[in-house]
């Protein structure tokens, strides 16, 4: 203990005590809106002036769905990360995300062993499992999604002369959370008070 208030780091992990908390989240997709709330329609996005999310991805390409950017002479460290879609929220034993990969990345370069995901391995609203993963000094990390197969038209409502129908792809929704802890990297001179 003493050790501890001395150094000003954690005798176990070696974070600094006074580290900064860092947790942010966000989702893609269209199917958040248009839910009934007292028998009356209700649209949280244009009901209270908030913007609409990204549409998924299409083909090819990849949605941000959290980042976090460091300062600079700031170090950190990725506690924990979290996954979600809405065909998950319906059916816990709907963890799989054919033709979507889940990647974190830092500075644009993929996280071992957090590659190419193909299914939901920490689920959204649990205590799953906690990670310990280095975080560079500046370092940006991101939670995206990407479409390696599914195809556009999959993703869109398609219309049947007078009748609309849904997307052929069941997963309308997809959302991520980063969780971690960030100090001053005492290595730059000084200490920030």
């Amino acid at each position: 203990m003493a050790q501890v208030l001395t150094d000003r780091h954690c005798v176990i992990c070696g974070i600094p005590v006074d580290a900064e908390c860092f947790d942010v989240s966000g989702v893609v997709g269209s199917e958040l809106r248009g839910i009934e709330l007292d028998g009356e329609p209700l649209d949280f996005f244009t009901d209270f002036g908030v913007s609409l999310p990204e549409p998924l991805p299409r083909r090819g390409e990849q949605k941000i769905l959290a980042s976090f950017q460091l300062h600079p002479q700031y170090c950190g460290v990725l506690t924990y990360f979290a996954q979600f879609t809405d065909l998950y929220a319906i059916d816990n034993s709907r963890i799989q995300t054919p033709g979507f990969e889940w990647l974190i990345l830092q500075n644009g370069k993929p996280i071992f062993p957090y590659t190419r995901l193909e299914m939901i391995i920490n689920p959204w609203a649990y205590n799953c499992l906690p990670i310990s993963i280095r975080l560079d000094e500046n370092a940006k990390v991101e939670f995206v999604i990407r479409n390696r197969s599914i195809k556009d038209e999959d993703l869109e409502k398609s219309t049947d002369g007078s009748t609309e129908k849904s997307p052929r792809y069941p997963i309308r929704v997809f959302g991520g959370r980063l969780v971690g802890r960030y100090w001053y990297n005492e290595v730059f001179g000084g200490r920030v008070r």
